[in-house]
């Protein structure tokens, strides 16, 4: 199985190299400039079929391996950060249905998900339960064959742009994190108002977006699993989502060394290119273990989700956490390697710094990601 998906993940991330160097990379600076949400590359990505990778073949995807998904946003991820969590997002949205779904309801949505027919959301975090889900307040209730929905979602990616939306809401107040359950939501759905999140440090083009359920109803048969399973879906998915940002964060922080290296190449100083000066030389050697070893981690990480061996929670928490923290070394390194042009936007040093911040904050702060280890080893 690792092997194999190994093998298919190398092709498929080949592959989509080439459409983002040639299709993406030129419009980057773009995206980020105007921080509208790329209609374009959904339309790249399903006319290609790269939102299948995230899917089983027997749900109309190509892949469904985490290894070979992590592959793909990695290459995405190092010629623009918002056109890869548009991969991420998709994975993320559709993790609840393949964790926790009837198969009628896989059968329903994961082959449009696959496509890209439906684009999907993963609406957890609250205003005041972010690091806290258990701590949520949003409310669903059973009236006959409904749900209706009360309180609100923040920081949801894709939130105001998606057809599908997993929301998670409490069902049984007195069960605490037991009586949270999770209900598939059309994003057109009466009683929900979505409102754009503008003014970013990174990943502009992302949508960002509040989300406010008032009197929201719910077909029953849209509840995944049942009453109560909420919570546990949540987890799993995160345990699933974690190697796929660190994929992204790899991605931001090669795509940054393959510039600082280009750069140190060209640029002179003292009669010579600044790369036959150890101290550059040191800063790049140190950026490519860091990021290498990164690698490794969240591979290892993907590779026991699709093995689905012991300790993923662990392996997965530590894959997001040594890859993000990286990227934000490697690029703020890179920065300082260009000097006065890593500063400005003629080239995409400084945004690639300000998109790698935001890999260290979303599914779960690495300071969650240490409390989520530090449980495994001594529990």
């Amino acid at each position: 199985m690792a092997v194999q998906a190994e093998v298919e993940g190398l092709a498929l991330s080949e592959a989509v190299r080439e459409l983002a160097r040639e299709r993406i990379e030129p419009r980057a600076a773009e995206i980020d400039r105007t921080a509208e949400y790329p209609w374009d590359v959904v339309d790249l990505f399903r006319s290609h079929d790269v939102y299948a990778a995230a899917f089983p073949p027997e749900y109309g995807g190509v892949s469904g391996s985490a290894l070979t998904l992590a592959m793909v946003v990695e290459e995405v991820a190092k010629v623009c950060a918002t056109s890869s969590l548009l991969l991420a997002v998709q994975a993320l949205g559709g993790y609840p249905i393949l964790l926790g779904g009837s198969e009628a309801q896989r059968r329903e949505f994961l082959p449009r998900l696959a496509s890209g027919e439906l684009i999907s959301a993963y609406a957890l975090s609250e205003a005041d339960a972010g690091s806290d889900p258990a701590g949520m307040r949003t409310r669903a209730r059973r009236e006959g064959q409904e749900y209706v929905l009360d309180g609100s979602k923040m920081w949801i990616t894709n939130g105001s742009v998606a057809d599908l939306i997993v929301v998670f809401a409490v069902t049984d107040p007195g069960r605490g994190s037991r009586g949270i359950s999770a209900f598939l939501v059309d994003g057109a759905s009466p009683g929900l108002e979505r409102r754009q999140i503008h003014g970013k440090l990174g990943i502009r083009g992302s949508d960002t977006a509040e989300l406010t359920f008032s009197a929201c109803r719910v077909p029953a048969s849209r509840l995944l699993g049942q009453e109560g399973d909420g919570f546990r879906i949540a987890m799993g998915v995160l345990d699933r989502s974690r190697p796929q940002i660190g994929a992204q964060a790899l991605g931001i922080g090669a795509g940054a060394l393959e510039r600082a290296v280009a750069y140190a190449k060209e640029r002179r100083q003292f009669g010579r290119p600044i790369a036959e000066f150890q101290g550059i030389q040191f800063m790049l050697a140190d950026m490519a273990v860091q990021l290498e070893a990164s690698r490794q981690l969240v591979h290892a990480a993907c590779r026991a989700i699709d093995e689905k061996q012991e300790g993923v929670t662990r392996l997965a928490a530590m894959a997001k956490l040594m890859a993000s923290d990286t990227a934000m070394r490697v690029t703020t390194d890179a920065v300082q390697v260009l000097g006065g042009y890593g500063y400005v936007n003629e080239f995409p040093l400084e945004r690639m710094m300000r998109d790698a911040k935001i890999t260290q904050i979303y599914e779960g702060t690495n300071q969650i990601q240490r409390v989520v280890i530090a449980k495994q080893l001594l529990s």
